[in-house]
Protein backbone atom coordinates (compact mmCIF):
# COMPACT_ATOMS: atom_id res chain seq x y z
CA UNK A 1 0.00 0.00 0.00
CA UNK A 2 1.05 3.30 -0.84
CA UNK A 3 -0.56 5.26 1.80
CA UNK A 4 1.25 7.81 4.32
CA UNK A 5 1.28 6.04 7.79
CA UNK A 6 1.77 7.82 11.26
CA UNK A 7 3.19 5.75 14.04
CA UNK A 8 3.05 7.14 17.21
CA UNK A 9 3.15 6.33 21.24
CA UNK A 10 0.05 6.38 23.17
CA UNK A 11 0.89 6.92 26.67
CA UNK A 12 -2.90 6.86 27.16
CA UNK A 13 -3.18 3.42 25.36
CA UNK A 14 0.01 2.18 26.27
CA UNK A 15 0.18 1.02 22.94
CA UNK A 16 2.08 2.32 19.54
CA UNK A 17 -0.66 3.96 17.30
CA UNK A 18 -0.49 4.12 13.43
CA UNK A 19 -2.91 6.12 11.68
CA UNK A 20 -3.59 6.80 8.00
CA UNK A 21 -4.28 10.02 7.29
CA UNK A 22 -5.76 9.68 4.07
CA UNK A 23 -8.36 6.92 5.29
CA UNK A 24 -11.02 8.36 7.19
CA UNK A 25 -11.11 6.29 10.85
CA UNK A 26 -7.99 3.68 9.68
CA UNK A 27 -5.97 3.58 12.84
CA UNK A 28 -4.38 0.15 14.24
CA UNK A 29 -2.02 -0.51 17.51
CA UNK A 30 0.07 -2.74 18.61
CA UNK A 31 2.69 -3.09 21.72
CA UNK A 32 5.31 -2.63 19.32
CA UNK A 33 6.45 -0.13 16.13
CA UNK A 34 6.57 -3.61 13.58
CA UNK A 35 3.16 -4.53 15.32
CA UNK A 36 1.07 -1.05 14.90
CA UNK A 37 2.28 -1.03 11.74
CA UNK A 38 1.06 -4.99 10.66
CA UNK A 39 -2.14 -4.50 12.01
CA UNK A 40 -2.68 -0.84 10.28
CA UNK A 41 -1.32 -2.88 7.10
CA UNK A 42 -4.38 -5.45 7.56
CA UNK A 43 -6.85 -2.74 8.57
CA UNK A 44 -5.93 -0.75 5.29
CA UNK A 45 -6.75 -4.15 3.14
CA UNK A 46 -10.21 -3.94 5.15
CA UNK A 47 -10.91 -0.40 4.69
CA UNK A 48 -10.41 -0.43 1.00
CA UNK A 49 -12.49 -3.28 0.61
CA UNK A 50 -15.21 -2.20 2.84
CA UNK A 51 -15.24 0.89 0.67
CA UNK A 52 -15.28 -0.95 -2.49
CA UNK A 53 -18.74 -3.20 -1.32
CA UNK A 54 -20.47 -0.06 -0.37
CA UNK A 55 -19.75 1.44 -3.35
CA UNK A 56 -17.75 4.23 -1.61
CA UNK A 57 -14.53 6.44 -3.66
CA UNK A 58 -11.00 5.23 -2.11
CA UNK A 59 -8.41 8.28 -2.18
CA UNK A 60 -5.38 7.70 -4.15
CA UNK A 61 -2.38 7.46 -2.13
CA UNK A 62 -0.58 11.04 -2.56
CA UNK A 63 2.37 9.32 -0.54
CA UNK A 64 4.02 11.89 1.52
CA UNK A 65 1.64 14.70 3.13
CA UNK A 66 2.94 18.28 3.19
CA UNK A 67 2.03 20.29 5.95
CA UNK A 68 1.76 23.76 5.62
Amino acid sequence: MKYEVIIYWSQEDQAFIAEVPELAGCAADGETYQEALQNVEMIMQEWIETAQELGRSIPQPKGRLMFV
